[in-house]
């Protein structure tokens, strides 16, 4: 098997103390992560084997921690400190984050995405 595989987090819902004001950050908000992310080795044969690629499961429940450690004021922040921290806690070649809002009564949502490589 040749390529590269991506693993993919979809709608991970989390609640935060996030927002600009002082009273958004009185109550938890639900926000949605998405993430996309790469395995540093990508052997041809995983062999079955969860050491040999990322455990999602971890990923997921690592990234609800850090949404819960600390109010923020921004999504950019929030979506800055989960890719950095997961990038360098996990074996991970690239992460790709969005965190997603739902605080504009005209909108669906607002979003804030975010990538960074290994070694950037």
């Amino acid at each position: 098997m040749n390529g590269v595989r991506i693993i993919e987090i979809r709608g991970l819902q989390v609640h935060a103390l996030v927002g600009v004001p002082d009273i958004e950050r009185t109550n938890l908000q639900r926000l949605l992560v998405d993430l996309r992310c790469s395995a540093c080795s990508q052997p041809p044969d995983l062999d079955d084997n969860i050491a040999l690629t990322v455990d999602y499961h971890a990923l997921a429940n690592r990234i609800v921690e850090i949404v819960s450690e600390r109010p923020r004021k921004l999504i950019e922040t929030l979506a800055d400190e989960l890719t950095s921290t997961v990038l360098s806690e996990f074996r991970l070649q690239w992460i790709e984050i969005t965190v997603r809002k739902f605080v504009l009564p005209d909108a669906q949502w607002v979003a804030v995405s975010v990538r960074r490589e290994r070694g950037t």
